[in-house]
């Protein structure tokens, strides 16, 4: 079985493929790409993988718009931080998903999957109309509560009330509206996905940030922006992330 990996996260990627190696030693990965662009010119070129597996937020758009450049002659299973509840009525023959972090039960029973319909009824097809369907009910459905533990207690926190989100000493945080932090038991690769993109922004690897909570934004060395935060907290846009920032910070 060739198969292809189309995802941005290199760890992510490099496990992926060793699951695959190790379920099916005679898989082979053609290749592992990790834009939109990339994809769309890997299947201009003609390449014909039996698999594709997709991660659903890449670094330059979702992983759907691959669909609407050009014909993906096989089957693709995606990958994704979404609850299973979100895609519960997205379980067509021709697509699996599996949520992330991917466990080796779950890749074996969409290996398995695939392999059935394959025998049964011949290399399965994907469907634009299918692939639509799941990105408009993803769209609609962002995160708008979060819980945490304070003490003994457990606080519901709204999205609309986090000013930043970040990284430290391997905990993610939240930075309320009230200026106190609570901790959070999502990776900010999971934030990304789930909060609304339209108010948050992940400027780099330690940063996710509410529009809301910038107060200045400045430029900084080596082509970055410097962002001043209204709690006095500064962080920096990533050098590849500042021409997203700005389209993103002009609405």
């Amino acid at each position: 079985m060739r198969v292809l990996i189309l995802e941005d996260e290199a760890l992510a990627a490099e496990r992926l493929q060793l699951l695959l190696e190790k379920l099916r030693p005679e898989i082979e990965t053609l290749a592992i790409l990790d834009t939109v662009e990339d994809a769309v010119g890997y299947f201009k070129a003609g390449a014909q993988p039996d698999l594709a597996f997709f991660d659903i937020q890449l670094a330059d758009g979702a992983s759907f718009q691959v669909f609407e450049s050009v014909k993906v002659p096989c089957p693709v299973i995606f990958t994704t931080a979404y609850d299973q509840y979100t895609l519960k009525a997205f379980k067509v023959n021709s697509i699996d998903y599996l949520l992330k972090p991917i466990g080796k039960g779950d890749l074996e029973q969409a290996l398995a999957q695939y392999e059935d319909l394959k025998e049964k009824f011949g290399q399965p097809t994907v469907q634009l109309q299918q692939v639509e369907q799941l990105l408009q009910s993803m769209q609609r459905r962002y995160k708008e509560r979060f819980v945490v533990k304070t003490g003994h207690q457990f606080l519901s926190i709204r999205a609309e009330d986090i000013r930043y989100l970040f990284t430290e000493h391997k905990t993610t945080w939240i930075r309320h509206a009230d200026g106190k932090k609570h901790a959070l038991e999502y990776t900010l690769e999971e934030l990304e996905a789930l909060l609304d993109p339209k108010h948050f922004f992940r400027t780099n690897r330690q940063y996710i940030v509410h529009i809301e909570a910038i107060d200045q934004t400045t430029v900084y060395s080596n082509a970055r922006l410097k962002i001043k935060l209204q709690d006095g907290e500064e962080t920096t846009v990533s050098r590849d992330r500042v021409s997203d920032f700005r389209t993103w910070l002009g609405g």
